[in-house]
């Protein structure tokens, strides 16, 4: 996984905060767009996106100022690498279309445990949920 991990690094070093405005004004469409994955195979993903994309907003609204930039970057990027309609693996391919995704924002969570599950903590939100694997 640590070529994962050096793409996740190399293109979250590259967010900005200007491209971190520009992903949270797109968060509401996003959702919906994440709302409608169906990926059997990575049962986790959706909500894994949908808890990225509400850290976001949480950081760039101010209501969420302890999770470290680092870590909103690299949610920033895995949200765009989500959204991208050209991926390493294209979405339509049966049982696999989706696993590009997964593994960008699965190496998002685990690089960043610590700081997901302490939100989580603060949030009221169980962190397990979102992470289990299946």
């Amino acid at each position: 996984m640590s070529e994962i991990a050096d793409f996740v690094h190399h293109n979250a070093a590259k967010v900005s905060p200007s491209i971190l405005q520009g992903v949270h004004h797109k968060l509401p469409q996003l959702k919906l767009e994440f709302a409608e994955i169906h990926a059997p195979k990575f049962p986790h993903l959706v909500d894994q996106l949908e808890l990225l994309a509400d850290i976001i907003e949480d950081y760039a609204e101010g209501a969420d100022q302890e999770i470290p930039y680092f870590v909103i970057a690299e949610a920033c990027f895995a949200l765009a690498y989500a959204h991208k309609q050209t991926h390493l693996i294209p979405d339509h391919v049966a049982d696999i279309g989706f696993a590009d995704e997964s593994a960008v924002v699965r190496t998002v969570f685990i690089e960043n445990e610590r700081a997901l599950s302490d939100y989580c903590k603060r949030h009221g939100l169980d962190f397990t949920e979102v992470t289990t694997e299946a």
